[in-house]
């Protein structure tokens, strides 16, 4: 390859377009020669077929102009972020960390390489090894197995296993570790003020793991380390230290390096992603990602070329970070698997989703044995859920509407819903608790109340009510912190469908809530 062509296999793009290539992607592509491609849901993803048509195109451009094998990656991680939407509806890491099953790990990554393959995606941006410390994270929470790095090791793995048994590679993130902080770095630079003997003793262990079960890809997290690079510590995504030194030399990693997106604001944006983009690559990331824009592919291409021209990128460090790309893109070669479009939501894979989500309902407490409900026929259950919403970028519940009402009817016919916004003002907050009152038992749906007090306060309304009212976490178990005097509390860590069945059958008593908390509930002992 000439420079021009080593260069642009260190960039992945992105671009607007569901039904046809966009001229803009086009251009870039006989610009730059990206080596890959990164979907979104809102940019790209429609219908199955449709995705699969895309990624065809988009190999078929490739080749057209003499390339290698594209990278095609999305984040199809399960739970709180799937890309892929019409893709089996598995109910996520924390579910799984709640299931503390090993077994039920490997099969969900089977079940998203393989559906992944079928689409034509080659690269999963997933798992998110992360161990979720602090209950004030925003953007980490139900993506993480749990608290337990011992735990989350075992269930990174186990996921990695599975989804690259199936020919698509696995993207651990997001390294050294997203799990102890209360920023979130799409919008910021964090930093984790750790020692290096924590990290090692509670940030590390899911990614020495992953490296273990030979996972091909790490994302870097845009977070400072202070006890790596000082008190002004640069992104992780920019630090040699890290990448080079933590993650290279001292863990001993000779995959592929990519960065998390370098659009987010923990990472300088306008022209000053010239001279990040360099910084990253000097650091020792393979793979920049880069968005749709087109200004910002010319500058993370342009500010590589420049690089190399005045010799703060070598080209034994090009050839070196090509070389990992190629390995990969052999990898990918070799273990490609055929499959069509019938395996997504097949009943195998959604046996597999239903048996995970009915393994980690979790039973916190029932203080007034209000469980497994037994109503009389004319009796009613009022079902309030709040409307979801995505809680930073890296979520797509804004396309899910919980089906928990309709789940709770398969069991007692006469239970009706009620939608609240995430977080009501007082007046809709009044309102729904008048319009629930002379209901007999109320069961009340939760989505961060934790950190929504508007949404904590319409739940300590409701249990002042009188009535038994069953509190459910629909995502983060911390909530019940905010409501201490909630006597039954049950956590189902999705919205997703096969949660909601699962937490309606047990509510009813028809299967054991045998899930374990993966994290603690300040507070509570």
């Amino acid at each position: 390859m000439d420079l021009e062509h080593l260069l642009g296999q260190k960039l992945l793009f992105a671009f607007h377009g569901k039904e046809t290539l966009s001229p803009e992607i086009i251009e870039a592509f006989q610009k730059y020669h990206p080596s890959g491609i990164s979907l979104f849901r809102s940019l790209n993803i429609g219908t199955l077929a449709q995705v699969r048509e895309l990624n065809d195109s988009l190999q078929r451009l490739a080749r057209d102009l003499d390339l290698p094998l594209l990278f095609i990656a999305t984040d199809q991680e399960g739970g709180q972020l799937m890309a892929i939407g019409d893709g089996t509806p598995l109910p996520g890491n924390m579910a799984l960390g709640a299931t503390r099953s090993a077994e039920l790990a490997r099969k969900a990554g089977e079940v998203l390489g393989r559906e992944m393959s079928a689409l034509g995606f080659n690269v999963n941006y997933a798992p998110c090894a992360d161990v979720n410390i602090n209950p004030q994270n925003p953007v980490v929470g139900v993506r993480s197995f749990g608290e337990d790095p011992h735990l989350v090791a075992e269930l990174t793995a186990a996921m990695i296993e599975g989804m690259q048994s199936q020919g698509v590679a696995a993207t651990v993130k997001h390294f050294p570790g997203h799990g102890d902080t209360a920023s979130d770095s799409h919008h910021s630079l964090g930093t984790v003020p750790h020692t290096l003997e924590r990290l090692r003793a509670v940030e590390l262990p899911p990614f020495d793991a992953a490296l273990k079960a030979d996972v091909k890809l790490v994302m870097t997290a845009h977070l400072g380390i202070t006890s790596i690079d000082g008190s002004d510590a640069a992104p992780a995504t920019l630090s040699a230290n890290i990448i080079n030194g933590l993650l290279r030399r001292d863990l001993g990693f000779d995959g592929v390096v990519i960065t998390d997106a370098m659009d987010m604001r923990a990472i300088r944006q306008g022209e000053a992603l010239r001279e990040e983009s360099l910084r990253a690559a000097k650091a020792g990331a393979d793979l920049l990602l880069n968005t749709s824009d087109p200004q910002d592919q010319t500058r993370a291409f342009e500010g590589l070329l420049q690089g190399v021209k005045d010799g703060q990128l070598t080209m034994d460090e090009l050839q070196t970070s090509v070389e990992h790309i190629s390995r990969l893109k052999q990898w990918i070669t070799e273990h490609s698997i055929s499959h069509d479009l019938s395996v997504i939501r097949s009943a195998e894979h959604l046996k597999i989703a239903d048996e995970i989500a009915e393994k980690s309902i979790t039973l916190v407490r029932d203080e007034n044995n209000y469980l497994p409900l037994k109503l009389e026929s004319d009796q009613r259950i009022a079902v309030v859920v709040p409307q979801p919403q995505d809680l930073t970028p890296a979520d797509t519940s804004s396309y899910i509407h919980p089906k928990l009402a309709e789940s709770i009817r398969e069991y007692h016919a006469r239970a009706d819903e009620f939608v609240i916004p995430y977080s009501p003002s007082e007046q809709e907050s009044a309102s729904a608790l008048e319009r629930v009152r002379e209901y007999d038992v109320i069961v009340v749906g939760t989505i961060n109340a934790y950190a929504e007090e508007k949404q904590a306060q319409f739940v300590r309304n409701l249990l002042n009510l009188g009535k038994p009212v069953i509190v459910i976490a629909m995502r983060l178990p911390y909530d019940l912190a905010s409501f201490p005097q909630a006597s039954t509390f049950v956590c189902s860590y999705s919205i997703l469908e096969p949660p909601m069945r699962a937490v309606a059958k047990a509510l009813f008593g028809h299967c054991e809530m045998t899930g374990r908390l993966p994290v603690s509930i300040p507070g509570s002992g």
